[in-house]
Parts: C-alpha cells; sequence; structure tokens
C-alpha cells in the first residue's frame, strides 16, 4: 500500500491542494490544512475561545454548494490568500490582518448572496485564522485516509465515477483492498518515518452530493453508501503520534 495523492484545504469548504510533500507534527493536521474559514454570522464560532464547532456554523459545502466554483490558493512563501471567482475576477488578500480578513470577509460575503447568514443585532458572517487552530470536521486535529479501493467499490455499487474530490481527504491510499482501512481502527499505522493510530471511521454527509467542477448537486453517495453497503462511512481519521515528512508513493504499512 503506498500513498497514491496527498492533499490539503486551507480554507475550509474551498479548494483542494495537492502537495509534493507534507511535515507532519504529533496531535497536528497537516499543515495549514482547514486553517482559514468563514464564520456564519449566526453561527456559534468565538474567535476569543475558538473551540470545535460544526460544519453548519461556517460556510461549507453542505449549505453552499456554488461555492464549488471558487478557486483559492494559499502561497506559504507569501502569506497570500489568492481566490478567483467563476467570472474570472480575482484578487490576493493577506488571511492574516485586520485589512486582508475584511476584504475575504466582504469578498465571500457578497459570493454567498442570500446564503450569507446574519446573527443578533446583524452580525455579518466574518473571516478567521487562529493560530494553532484547525477548522476541520473533527474535534482534534487528524489525518484523513481512504483507500481507492473502497471508492472503486463505492463507484460500482453506483455505477458511476464518484470523483475522490467529493470526499476531502488528505491522504488517497493505493493497492488496498475494499475497506480495509476500516479494519485499523485502533491500530497504528506507518508512513515514512511516521506514526499514527487510527481513531474512528468517517460518517460521510451532504456535501458529498456536490460535483467539484460543475457545484450541482447531482450525486447521493451518502445514500448509496446506506444501499450498498449498510453504512454511511467512507475512510479513516487518524492522530499523528510521530511526526516526519510524508509524500506519494510512500509506503504505508499497519503495525
Amino acid at each position: 500500500m503506498h500513498i497514491e495523492s496527498l492533499y490539503r484545504y486551507p480554507v475550509k469548504g474551498l479548494t483542494p491542494e495537492p502537495l509534493a510533500s507534507a511535515a507532519l507534527s504529533p496531535g497536528r493536521c497537516i499543515p495549514w490544512d482547514r486553517a482559514f474559514a468563514l464564520a456564519q454570522g449566526d453561527g456559534a464560532f468565538d474567535a476569543a475561545n475558538p473551540t470545535w464547532v460544526s460544519k453548519s456554523n461556517f460556510m461549507c459545502l453542505l449549505k453552499n454548494a456554488h461555492i464549488a466554483l471558487l478557486q483559492t490558493r494559499f502561497n506559504e512563501a507569501t502569506g497570500l490568500l489568492s481566490v478567483a471567482a467563476p467570472d474570472g475576477g480575482g484578487f490576493d488578500a493577506s488571511p492574516f490582518t485586520p485589512e486582508g480578513q475584511a476584504e475575504l470577509t466582504r469578498f465571500f460575503t457578497y459570493y454567498l448572496g442570500d446564503e450569507a447568514r446574519y446573527g443578533a443585532a446583524q452580525k455579518p458572517p466574518s473571516f478567521h485564522h487562529v493560530p494553532d487552530h484547525s477548522f476541520c470536521d473533527h474535534k482534534t486535529q487528524v489525518i484523513s485516509l481512504i483507500g481507492l479501493g473502497s471508492l472503486r467499490a463505492l463507484e460500482a455499487a453506483a455505477q458511476a465515477p464518484r470523483d475522490k474530490r467529493r470526499f476531502r481527504a488528505n491522504i488517497y491510499i493505493e493497492a488496498i483492498a475494499p475497506w480495509e482501512e476500516f479494519t485499523w481502527l485502533g491500530r497504528e499505522i506507518t508512513i515514512g518515518a511516521t506514526r499514527l493510530v487510527v481513531q474512528e471511521r468517517i460518517d460521510r454527509c451532504g456535501a458529498t452530493t456536490v460535483n467539484p467542477d460543475t457545484a450541482e448537486r447531482d450525486a447521493n453517495p451518502v445514500l448509496e453508501l446506506k444501499r450498498n453497503f449498510g453504512h454511511i462511512e467512507l475512510g479513516i481519521f487518524a492522530e499523528v503520534l510521530e511526526g516526519g515528512s510524508i509524500k506519494p508513493g510512500d509506503e504505508i504499512r499497519v503495525l
């Protein structure tokens, strides 16, 4: 088994960024994974007390399918986030400064239109970065992995292709039997010099209905999983125990 591809998702709900390598640290997600997010004005996220809250408190594919048409790229060297709209317009802004966050807030709020939500006293949405915090769907910082054998089993059952980008994993695993990764719960795996412990299977939600190219809700993987396999899970979460660098092609071993 080996890593087929490796991704991060700097802005919650937005563009996957393929990686040539990633440096893992104990107890942390992939660097800059879900590092930024637009909190809805009526949401429960408190930047002064940044505890985990569910995805529905943010701009996300589950609630806002048309954000799939936005293209974003985070440049670590410059510290800038590039945003490109479907009409060809675009801009760069710092996701770290008040001015840059205000510009990003204005753009994403405008793009959301009627889907932008306002809280008490018309509190508007707001763009956030909180150092050392990840806006991931898990209550702790983890790495998500999907065996491509399992995805191919889903495609065979659905009798249609299902783009892996619908499932927004960090690591896609090649040369693995369908659902084999589910047998790793509670066990440790190694990737190069790193060591991780597998914690749980990943429940899938309505975000997977969104086509990453068209932003149309044109499939229902959750229903396909339930009907064909008796569950709604695809992929696993793992916590990093020992850090190091990983890259596509690295062997994955189960201890």
